[in-house]
Order: C-alpha cells, then sequence, then structure tokens
C-alpha cells in the first residue's frame, strides 16, 4: 500500500511533469512559451555639436518655446551615451504564415510645440495612425513611403485630428512638413508586434516571442542599421546591445 508520503511524493512529480509539458510546449495545441529579447543601445565616440532646432521661421513657433534652444532629435542621449529614438525589430526568423492582427488601439502622432511626437514610431499594417493638431498652427504631414501609398494631408487650425493606415510591410521611412522644414518623423510599417523605439535610457524590449533564433535590426535616421543574431528557449529572456558610431570614427 501507497504510504501517504509516498502518494504525495508521486503528485508533486506528476506536477512537475505537467508544468515541464507545457512550459516546453511538447502537448499538440499548447502555445509556445514567450521569450523576450532586450538590450540597450549607446553611441560610442566622440559626440558631434548638433545645433538646436530654429524655429523663428515662425513666431508662432518660437512662441511655443518661450525663446528656449530645441534640441535636435537627430541624436537623443542619455546618460552613458545611451541612445533614444532608435527602432529595433524581429527582421527575420518569425515562423512563417503565421499572422498577428493589428491593434485596434491607434498609433498616435502629434503636432506639438511644432516638432512631429514621437520623433519615430512603428505601427502594425491595418492599424489606425492617428494625427493630431495640438498646436492650433498651420501644419501638414507628408509621408513618404516607397513600398506604401503616400500621403500629403494638410493640418490648418481648425482641424484637430486626421487618420490614415498603411496596407504594406515597409521598413522605416520618413514623414516631413512642408511648412516647417525642420519637423520630421519617422515610421516603420510591420506585420508583426515585435518591434521597440528605444527612450533617452536607450533600452528596448521585444517580448512574446516563440522560442527560436532571431535577426534584429536595430536603425538610426543618420548612422544607418546593425544586425544581431539571438537564440532564445522557452521562457528565456536574452539581453543583445548595440553600439552606433560616426561614419569613419575609430
Amino acid at each position: 500500500m501507497m504510504t501517504k508520503r509516498a502518494s504525495m511524493r508521486r503528485t508533486a512529480k506528476g506536477l512537475g511533469l505537467v508544468a515541464g509539458l507545457l512550459a516546453t510546449a511538447a502537448w499538440p495545441g499548447v502555445a509556445l512559451a514567450a521569450s523576450t529579447i532586450n538590450g540597450t543601445v549607446t553611441f560610442d565616440g566622440k559626440v558631434p555639436t548638433l545645433k538646436p532646432l530654429t524655429m523663428d521661421a515662425d513666431p508662432a513657433c518660437a512662441k511655443l518655446h518661450k525663446g528656449q534652444p530645441v534640441p535636435n532629435e537627430m541624436l537623443l542621449l542619455g546618460s552613458g551615451n545611451t541612445m533614444g529614438n532608435i527602432m529595433v525589430w524581429v527582421s527575420k526568423g518569425l515562423p512563417a504564415g503565421k499572422t498577428w492582427p493589428a491593434p485596434k488601439t491607434p498609433v498616435v502622432l502629434d503636432q506639438k510645440g511644432c516638432q512631429y511626437v514621437p520623433h519615430v514610431m512603428g505601427i502594425m499594417v491595418g492599424q489606425t495612425y492617428r494625427i493630431l493638431n495640438s498646436d492650433g498652427v498651420l501644419h501638414n504631414v507628408h509621408a513618404l513611403p516607397k513600398i506604401n501609398k503616400g500621403f500629403n494631408r494638410a493640418m490648418p487650425p481648425t482641424v484637430k485630428e486626421a487618420s490614415a493606415t498603411f496596407d504594406k510591410e515597409e521598413a522605416v521611412f520618413h514623414i516631413k512638413c512642408d511648412v516647417h522644414p525642420w519637423m520630421s518623423a519617422y515610421v516603420g510599417v510591420f506585420t508583426h508586434p515585435f518591434f521597440s523605439v528605444t527612450g533617452k535610457d536607450g533600452k528596448y524590449t521585444i517580448s512574446g516571442l516563440d522560442p527560436g533564433t532571431y535577426v534584429i535590426t536595430a536603425w538610426h535616421e543618420k548612422l544607418g542599421t546593425q544586425t544581431a543574431t539571438v537564440t532564445v528557449a522557452a521562457n528565456e529572456t536574452k539581453s543583445q546591445n548595440f553600439k552606433f558610431t560616426t561614419p569613419g570614427a575609430k
């Protein structure tokens, strides 16, 4: 006859086996465990001196900043030269034929302080691209994709909101304002949700991945792209850092 202690050991062993099977998706129909790739992007070398954005051509824009200099968004650095405005995404390795629905929540681009906010952003195919004009100043949003259909949307002071969508995957492309030439933004369109944009701390996180080997691409508007191959196991978090420098720097 099985003792109570032996019975408990057998039950615990059985529960452990179930947990292991779930973790490795050994049962048919059980979703693979989610894994994560994260990291930090930094700038290496002498930091170039960038002139602040000049908005004097439109007094209404200059007034919004009360005469204070507006930093150039081309190189956004934090403590330790961490880099913001870096788009990072999975460029290879996702399961063929698998699809991900576009979120119903829109991605929002605001025209605030005579700047596009945020400066770099990602969106999924079919997701609503909501465009706001919080300034009450004449703007326009001139999207310059090469694969998707471009548009040039006027936003006079009375127009507070507009929207658009992109129906094809496309690497990061430029958006500009023809009224205010210093206004600049970048958008990447993806068929999947595995992308991230770094903040000033340089950090990115891409989560919800199946175990596998992936190519990760990091992009900067002037310093180009870098790639790295990362393999993650079930429920594993793997770090992959990137480092950018100016061309020709030693």
